[in-house]
């Protein structure tokens, strides 16, 4: 069983610097053709600063910088343990190349379900360099009936 400790308790915050080349490879792997998301002069000829981040790119920053503390990894015995249980996001500014990220993980409930199983609930925020929330990333976790 999860140790219900963790609800409300939070990653460290990590800091990840946005670059254009990892932004292009993660629209190439994600099927986007929009060259928005492709070509800097395309995306500032449609008014964006720089090179904007597909919408889904936030799930990668924290895989990318993974927490220290208070991550699922710390709670279960062995990630292999976990699914994947869904995933959703809410935006509020964009996320571009150049800009320096900062996520902050929050788990905010550990359920028990029927049959035994778990389900962790985690909300990531990103703020950018001018202390900004830029989006926030709703997982939820399964962690099967161990017994």
């Amino acid at each position: 069983m999860i140790d219900k400790d963790f609800v409300g308790a939070k990653t460290n915050t990590r800091y990840c610097d946005v670059e254009a080349g990892r932004l292009r490879l993660f629209a190439v792997a994600t099927g986007e053709d929009d060259p928005v998301y492709l070509d800097e002069k395309a995306a500032i000829a449609a008014g964006h600063p720089a090179l904007p981040a597909p919408p889904t790119f936030m799930f990668c920053l924290g895989m990318i910088h993974p927490a220290e503390k208070n991550a699922i990894e710390h709670m279960v015995d062995s990630i292999g343990e976990v699914l994947h249980g869904e995933q959703g996001f809410e935006y509020f500014k964009m996320i571009y190349a150049g800009d320096r990220i900062a996520i902050t993980t929050t788990t905010v409930a550990i359920d028990e379900k029927k049959g035994g199983h778990e389900v962790v609930r985690q909300v990531t925020e990103a703020i950018n360099q001018h202390g900004e929330l830029c989006a926030k990333a709703y997982s939820s976790i399964v962690i099967p009936n161990r017994g």
